[in-house]
């Protein structure tokens, strides 16, 4: 070639001069504990570890179905709701005299609003790049009061909860027809009986009057003296009445 008529190379800082594969993770091997790939290393164990919980929460699901209660009743005040088992812990804590009552603000508000900004705040308040649990004394710290407080609290919930007593207020119980403007159930819905045992004899305070198994005379011995929680002289009516009233609670049969 002859001068002045050559090819020249203009260099581009740009432009590394060793070629990179794509999607190739960096070599961290420098680095042993303090970092790693997020694809595949570290995504791949979230997923394993997410498959676990969801398998194991699939489980328990199948072995122990949710229970189906009662229809919903706006008008019997005597049922007790409980949450599900992930907010008995807040439940158990709207008992406790400081957060509940006239301090309910604290128990429902304050309290969870606090634990929750703490937790938030803790990414901020350490920055350490150390992933070992020993090593970041702080959000350690945090984790396992929270972890605590749910566990103490949710136990404390199941452990002093009438399960029982909530397993009969949610009850299917099978409905009696009846007729509604017959003088029998005229003479109830105007009776203080309807405030204890439900519009439909559902029961509530009281037990259910479906299949009760008393004859008219039991009712009506039962009105004047009472019997087990229920007190004696309940019955604020006539004797006309009273023999009614029992003779169209001794026929309540379910499905009749």
């Amino acid at each position: 070639m002859h001068r002045g008529k050559g090819m020249k190379f203009v260099g581009d800082s740009r432009i590394k001069a060793e070629g990179k594969m794509p999607n190739v993770p960096k070599d961290y091997s420098e680095y042993p504990g303090k970092t790693e790939a997020f694809w595949p290393n570290f995504l791949l164990k979230e997923w394993m570890i997410g498959a676990v919980f969801l398998i194991g929460y699939l489980i328990v699901t199948v072995a122990h179905p949710s229970p189906l209660e009662r229809q919903a009743d706006p008008t019997d005040t005597t049922y007790i709701p409980v949450p599900d088992w992930y907010f008995l812990f807040m439940y158990q804590l709207l008992k406790y005299e400081f957060a509940s009552g006239p301090y309910n603000v604290i128990g429902a508000i304050v309290i969870p609003g606090l634990a929750v900004g703490a937790l938030m705040l803790v990414p901020f308040m350490d920055t350490s790049k150390e992933r070992r649990p020993f090593k970041r004394p702080l959000p350690t710290a945090f984790m396992l009061l929270a972890f605590a407080s749910i566990f103490y609290l949710t136990w404390e919930s199941v452990a002093n909860h009438d399960w029982e007593k909530a397993k009969a207020q949610g009850a299917i119980v099978e409905e009696a027809q009846f007729d509604p403007e017959s003088e029998g159930y005229q003479i109830y819905a105007g009776s203080s009986c309807i405030g204890c045992h439900g519009d439909a004899f559902q029961g509530g305070l009281g037990p259910a009057l479906i299949d009760s198994g008393h004859t008219p005379e039991e009712i009506i011995d039962i009105a004047h003296n009472g019997i087990g929680t229920m007190p004696a002289d309940q019955w604020k009516g006539s004797d006309e009445e009273l023999e009614v009233l029992a003779e169209f609670l001794a026929g309540l049969k379910t499905g009749e």
